[in-house]
């Protein structure tokens, strides 16, 4: 894994604007604050490395305490660039999880810019909610989740309110915050 702090600095714009500033995701914002967010760029190039390099990052999360690192961004600027392959590559992810015994400690959610969710347009203004400067695998701590939904006054409504705000962003505002999304 390499030292890409431009990555980074770009993907902490993203997370600070767009996930926290728009409140797509109301548990980001403690640990965004806290600094117990741990960033990685992954240097894989292929599915078997970056199936090593999400391993080693369940086990970074085994040794480390939530108070440290709450959850993980593992960012990936070279790989899975295609949505489709990437969303292949997520079952993966989770026979890992199984595999390993990980199942119920640990979740991936997804993050790719041409995110698309299933049974929508790809211009379809909901898909802005899983969209990312790249494609990244967050890893959680189910614990955290868990505790985080317990304390929400109404997590089923989240899906609902986030696509009314992004639906609700003007064109202006669209390139704004996902600018990669623009460009040629």
């Amino acid at each position: 894994m390499t030292d890409s702090d431009p990555i980074i600095a770009q993907v902490e714009q993203w997370l600070r604007d767009v996930v926290v500033g728009l409140n797509l995701c109301p548990f980001a914002r403690k640990p965004l604050r806290a600094g117990q967010i741990r960033f990685v760029v992954s240097d894989a190039t292929s599915d078997e490395v970056l199936l090593e390099e999400l391993q080693d990052e369940f086990q970074v999360l085994d040794r480390t305490r939530p108070e440290e690192v709450e959850t993980t961004l593992l960012i990936l600027p070279t790989h899975l660039r295609d949505f489709h392959d990437y969303n292949f590559f997520l079952g993966e992810a989770e026979r890992l999880l199984q595999r390993e015994g990980y199942e119920g400690t640990y979740q991936v959610a997804s993050f790719h810019p041409h995110y698309q969710f299933a049974g929508t347009q790809p211009d379809d203004a909901e898909n802005l909610t899983n969209r990312a400067p790249y494609p990244i695998l967050h890893l959680l701590r189910e614990e955290g989740l868990e505790r985080g939904l317990r304390n929400y006054p109404d997590p089923e409504s989240i899906p609902h309110n986030n696509i009314l705000r992004v639906e609700a962003l003007t064109e202006k505002e669209k390139r704004a915050l996902f600018p990669y999304l623009f460009s040629p």
